[in-house]
Parts: C-alpha cells; structure tokens; sequence
C-alpha cells in the first residue's frame, strides 16, 4: 500500500481546536426582576469597573426555584449586559433551561459545585491532596501567564506579576509580591487559603468566592497575608496573627 505524499503547498489549516481552562464569573439568580437585578450588578460593577467591564459571566439558575419563562430571561439578559457584563451561558440541569438555552442561543453550563465535606482546616505546609507533591513555581509569572496546580498545592518561590494568574485546587503559596490574581479552591475546596509574602493583589477567590483590588483591605498592603473563607466571607489577616 503506497502512502499519499504530504503537499508541501498545502495550505495552514484555519483553526485549532484546544481543550483549556476558561475563568468565568457565576451570576447566581434568585429574582428574575430586571429593576433588582439591574440594581445590584451596577453596584457589584462600580466597586471594580475595569474588572467587570466585559466581562463573560454564566447565569446560574438552580437556586431560583421555578424555570422561568423565555421573556423573563431576555429581561434578565439585558439587564446583565446594561452593566457592561457579557452573558455566555446558563447554569441549570432542567429540561426547562435547556430550552431556554436553545430559544436565547447560548449553551448550558456545567454548574460550579463547591465541596462541602468536612475538612481539617489547610496549613501552609499541608497538600490538597494526600501523595501529591505541591506544583513548584520557580521562574516569575509574567502578565498574561496563567499556572494551574490541579489536585494541589501550588508553590510560587518567586513573583506574580499584574495580569497573570494562579490557581490551584488547594492553597496558594506565594513566597514574592503577589499582584495578579490568586485563585485557591478551583474545584470547590472551601478549606483551601491563599498565602503571600508581599499583598498587592488585583484578586483573591477562593471556591469561588472572590474580592478584587478596590475592595481589599488597604491596610494589608505589601505585608504577609492570608485569606480564607469564613462561610461565604473571604476574610484577610496578616500572617502570624
């Protein structure tokens, strides 16, 4: 059997196809009442306008309580987008927002489940995950780099710089200036905490729960700090205390 020679003129192909790690923000939706709606996320986006400003968000709808009807979700929908928001999915497992997905064009996503089993509280020199090594970060990470630690700690020796991001599904350690984003808890782990030797964050979630800049502490800057969740409060302090 003779092989086809590869065409060397053949063009590039148009596109890739790549399988990646994508942030986006969760709007949950308790009311469908644009007004209300309209109210709050102008207040959320006016204590960090440059962050929200366009930024792609998925409504989640499994803790409205009913399904609601396709032009209470167009009402919603414009409410989000007169904020500056991007709406580019729905959250829901019901054949009913599957619908709506279909009527409004935009797909369904899977929800963001936050675990809620009980866990020993994480210190700085615990794992996320018994027999796996932290992820070690020497080299500084650069505006626009993203590191994921999947099923660990992550260990950054050096600096995060503004722009870039880390993450992990347990704690972030940052043994530099932290002035990027912090994420810790990707996956839900509500015990995870974000550690750093110098505070200049530009964020800080942790299971999904998240402060920007403008509404981090300012007495912590520059200092050694530790965030964690208490309940649904991300909570600041510096390390030590």
């Amino acid at each position: 059997m003779m092989t086809k020679p590869l065409d060397a003129g053949a063009p590039e192909p148009a596109i890739d196809i790549r399988f990646g790690q994508v942030g986006l923000i969760q709007v949950r939706i308790r009311s469908t009442d644009p007004g209300a709606i309209l109210d709050e996320l102008t207040g959320k986006v006016a204590s960090a306008p440059l962050f929200f400003q366009r930024t792609g968000v998925c409504l989640d709808l499994t803790v409205l309580g009913r399904d609601p009807q396709l032009e209470e979700m167009r009402a919603v929908l414009d409410a989000v987008r007169r904020t500056g928001m991007l709406p580019v999915g729905l959250v829901g497992g019901s054949a009913a927002v599957e619908s709506l997905s279909a009527a409004l064009d935009l797909p369904v996503l899977a929800p963001f489940r936050p675990q809620t089993q009980t866990v020993p509280v994480v210190q700085p020199a615990e794992r996320a995950e018994a027999g796996i090594p932290a992820l070690m970060q020497h080299q500084p990470v650069r505006s626009g780099q993203r590191v994921y630690a999947r099923s660990r700690d992550l260990v950054v020796t050096s600096s995060v710089g503004a722009g870039s991001e880390v993450i992990a599904d347990g704690c972030v350690h940052v043994y530099g200036p932290l002035r990027g984003r912090a994420v810790a808890g990707a996956r839900g782990e509500t015990s995870a905490r974000v550690f750093c030797r110098e505070f200049h964050a530009e964020l800080v979630s942790i299971a999904g729960v998240f402060r920007v800049f403008e509404t981090l502490p300012p007495e912590l800057a520059g200092k050694p700090v530790q965030a964690w969740l208490d309940g649904d409060d991300l909570r600041f302090a510096p390390l030590g205390s």
